[in-house]
This record gives structure tokens, C-alpha cells and sequence, in this order.
């Protein structure tokens, strides 16, 4: 997996863990990635959405029956 969003595109971004010493090492903070079964042109499809994409109706997930 890619890790990344198929509708807005996120991806993990770096930074630093800092200690109360100081010392400093790297990090990275990953998108929270839902693989979810959405209708694409007609067809059913898994993709990996991160859940503001889901929560902001971006995308529609589809309903099993």
C-alpha cells in the first residue's frame, strides 16, 4: 500500500521527536487510511480513503446488501 488517499492525495509527512534531554530523532505521522468499497463508473472498487475524505462525503461508501 501506497499509503496514500486516492481522492484528496495526503501523505505521511516527517518531523521530530524531541525528549526532555533534547535529543531529537525522526518521526512520521501517517493519514488514517480506510480501505472502503465505493462505486466507480458503475463498478464496485476498494480504495484507500483517509477518514476526513469519508467524514466530509468526498466519497460514498457503498452498502452492502
Amino acid at each position: 500500500m501506497a499509503r496514500r488517499c486516492e481522492i484528496c492525495g495526503k501523505v505521511p509527512i516527517s518531523g521530530s521527536n524531541i525528549s526532555h534531554a533534547h535529543n531529537v530523532t525522526k518521526r512520521r505521522w501517517m493519514p488514517n487510511l480506510q480501505r472502503v468499497r465505493v462505486v466507480v463508473d458503475g463498478k464496485s472498487k476498494k480504495i484507500d480513503v483517509c477518514t476526513t475524505c469519508l467524514r466530509s462525503g468526498r466519497v460514498q461508501r457503498m452498502i452492502k446488501a
